[in-house]
Parts: C-alpha cells; sequence; structure tokens
C-alpha cells in the first residue's frame, strides 16, 4: 500500500494489483493557499438571506485569518426568532453549490466538512467578546493570539457566542466580494429563478410586440425589465422611521409614491417596461401597489405574474434567493440604499461592470445600472448606485449604512 497525496481525488484507486490509499489527512494539507488539517466551527447562521450571507462572508475571512477552513455551517430556513425551535436549520449545500464554491475561491478561503475531522487535537472553544467593552482592536487581538501558540495546536476552534454578522469587521469590501463571487446557488433554485425571469422577460416581448404593432423587431428576443426592491412594508416603515430619527438622516424612507415618481424619471428608460416588484408576500394581495405608475411602466408582483406557487413551495430563505436572483439579473434595478438585499445586489452587479474596465457610472451609460430611490439623483430621479469597492470593511454597504456613488 502506497500513501499518496498529490492526487486531486479522495478515496480509494485500484490499478492491477497495486492498491494506492489515499490519505486524508496528507490530501487535505496538501490544499493550496488555506490548511485542510484545522479547522473553525461557528454557530448557525440566522436573520435574513443577505444578513446570513454576511454572516457566511465574515466567518469564511475570520477562518482565512487562522488560516483554516471553515466547517460548512447550518444556515436558517426562517426569519430569525427568539424562539430556537422556528430557526429551522438549512444546510449550506441546500442552498449553495459546495464544491463549485471551493473551485472559485481556491486560495482564498476554503469550506469543509465535518466527515473531515479526525479527532486528533480535540476542539478548543472560543467565546467572541460583547459588550462595549468589547471594541474592534480586542477583537482583531484575540484572532491574532488564536492563530498562533497552544490555541493553534487544536484541529478545531469553535467560535462560541453571537451570530457571526454581529461579529467585529475585520476585511475591506473586496475580500466579502470575493466570498460572495464563490456562492453559486444549487441547480435546483437557479431553475426556479429561471422561471420567474422567462416569464418575466415572456410578457415584455407580448407587450413590446403589440407597442410595435405586430412588426418583427430582433430586440424582442431580449425583453429587458426593471426590478424594483420596494421596501414599503408597515414593520420597515416603523423601522426606517427610527432609523432616520437616530442617524438624523432623512433619505431612508420613501413612500410607494416617491418611489414610483422616481422610477418613472429614469433617464433613458423607454416607452414602455416591465417592471418586475419584488415585494414582501403580505402586500400581494393590496392590488393597489400596482396602480398609479407612469403610462408605459407594467408593474407586476408574484401573483400578477403567476408566479406565486413557485415561491408558496419554498421556505423563507429560498424565496429571497430567488428573488435575488430575479433582481440581480434585471436590466436595470432600483433598491434602497438602507437595506441589505438591495446593497449586496448592487454590490454584485458593481463587480460585473468593473469586470468591463468600467469603475465609475458618472456621466456615461453602463450595463447593469443600479439606482437608490431613496436618494433624488437626476431629473428628480433615483440616484445612480455603485458600491465603492475601496472601502476599508462592509460596514459602508452593510444595513444601516449609505453607500451612493454614481
Amino acid at each position: 500500500a502506497i500513501f499518496l497525496h498529490s492526487f486531486s481525488g479522495y478515496g480509494v484507486i485500484k490499478s492491477n494489483n497495486l492498491r494506492l490509499i489515499l490519505s486524508p489527512s496528507l490530501h487535505l494539507e496538501s490544499h493550496e493557499g488555506i490548511r485542510g488539517d484545522k479547522f473553525l466551527e461557528v454557530p448557525q447562521i440566522v436573520w435574513g438571506l443577505n444578513n446570513q450571507k454576511i454572516a457566511f462572508a465574515r466567518a469564511c475571512l475570520t477562518a482565512r485569518m487562522l488560516n483554516r477552513t471553515l466547517l460548512m455551517p447550518s444556515l436558517s430556513a426562517s426569519l430569525f426568532y427568539k424562539e430556537i425551535d422556528l430557526l429551522h436549520p438549512i444546510s449550506f449545500d441546500q442552498v449553495f453549490q459546495y464544491e463549485r464554491f471551493n473551485s472559485l475561491c481556491n486560495r482564498f478561503v476554503r469550506l469543509g466538512r465535518y466527515s473531515d475531522l479526525g479527532n486528533q487535537t480535540g476542539k478548543y472553544d472560543l467565546r467572541k467578546g460583547s459588550g462595549r467593552k468589547w471594541t474592534v482592536e480586542r477583537d482583531l487581538e484575540q484572532l491574532k493570539q488564536s492563530s498562533r501558540g497552544p490555541i493553534d495546536k487544536y484541529q478545531v476552534i469553535s467560535m462560541a457566542g453571537k451570530n457571526p454578522f454581529l461579529w467585529h469587521d475585520h476585511w475591506p469590501v473586496k475580500d466579502y466580494a470575493r466570498v460572495f463571487e464563490c456562492l453559486v446557488l444549487v441547480d435546483e433554485i437557479a431553475k426556479e429563478a429561471d422561471k420567474v425571469v422567462s416569464k418575466i422577460r415572456r410578457i415584455g416581448r407580448k407587450l413590446r410586440s403589440k407597442t410595435n404593432f405586430g412588426a418583427e423587431d430582433s430586440s424582442l428576443s431580449h425583453a429587458p425589465y426593471v426590478a424594483i426592491h420596494m421596501r414599503v412594508e408597515i414593520d420597515w416603515m416603523i423601522h426606517c422611521k427610527k432609523l432616520e430619527q437616530r442617524s438624523r438622516i432623512s433619505q431612508i424612507c420613501s413612500s410607494k409614491q416617491e418611489i414610483m415618481e422616481r422610477v418613472g424619471n429614469i433617464v433613458g428608460l423607454g416607452s414602455t417596461a416591465i417592471v418586475y416588484l419584488a415585494v414582501a408576500d403580505s402586500l400581494l394581495n393590496d392590488s393597489s401597489i400596482l396602480d398609479g405608475w407612469k403610462r408605459g411602466l407594467v408593474p407586476f408582483e408574484k401573483k400578477k405574474l403567476g408566479v406565486d406557487g413557485i415561491y408558496k413551495k419554498h421556505s423563507y430563505l429560498i424565496q429571497s434567493a430567488i428573488d435575488y436572483e430575479v433582481c440581480s439579473r434585471a436590466d436595470i434595478f432600483v433598491g434602497n440604499s438602507f437595506s441589505t438585499f438591495s446593497s449586496l445586489i448592487v454590490l454584485e452587479r458593481t463587480q460585473r461592470v468593473i469586470r468591463m474596465g468600467i469603475t465609475s457610472s458618472c456621466g456615461i451609460d453602463v450595463r447593469w445600472p443600479s439606482y437608490a430611490y431613496n436618494i433624488p439623483g437626476e431629473s428628480n430621479g433615483p440616484q445612480k448606485w455603485m458600491t465603492n469597492m475601496s472601502d476599508s470593511n462592509l460596514k459602508a454597504i452593510s444595513y444601516g449604512s449609505n453607500a451612493i456613488s454614481c
């Protein structure tokens, strides 16, 4: 028997009478960039989809700093509640592609499975500090100490306490963006998003065909649509008003009327456009949300679009993942700059634009433009919005912060 660690595979390979046994520990240690024999364990990740994505990325970057593999964490299928039995844990690989993540994030961060553990050096429980005295500097020093000395000898460092979303932030936006790029939805969820996008574009082609009086038009093969993350729910309006008072910023909340007016004033929008409204299910029975739009803007939400059945068969987390994908793929996206959902979509769209060699949308028309309806922009339309990828931490684009640039 010959033990090898240079193979990309894992398991046992038989060749004639020679039996090659690929050692799990040797294979893991050979992974370039991040150690595969030392691990970080984090608590179940909770709250909404995009707060969970931030928490996951923060856990990955913490593991990266410790030069450890992150043990695949549990996400939460439902919204955060005080009752722990309502959190409904769901495995990471039921939402995102595990192998694809490691392939895309190779040498940067790495996910591992609990089956990779060997119980050789045990587990060390590390409690993250809390309270006002637990500063960013103290948190960073704790991580530095954990990356060397006796703590680092343990095979697993298990972070005890609060959700990673609440951990102190030590990493630049570009590092978060790198992790987010590696998150690819599993095929089952991606196909559900495909169905919704296809339905939107199919309706868009029909409307544009009627506008052109049935004339053949090659551009109809790609009917553009606008996606609006419309935060007008009662609980959001109460929260954003309090947030405006605390932060002394008046441009957080937006009424339905204000959103409709500003979207209708987007320069170059065209005479006819399909508008997909990403709204909470509680508003699906409120027909008034479809009324009052500028002529030429044809609004649809899940129910009118006829896709509410696609969403209803899934948990809250999966519904959010589908809506995120639908908004992310839109030709034009309009959101609220104080929303985590909107902010991460704009970050992803900014990454696409940057890959095309464009670092600013000032004074030019770019593909996949994004806007913030809560801030007035050109011609009383919404403000153009690109993520500032040079920010030193995620606070600039995270929940409760304003990150607008043209």
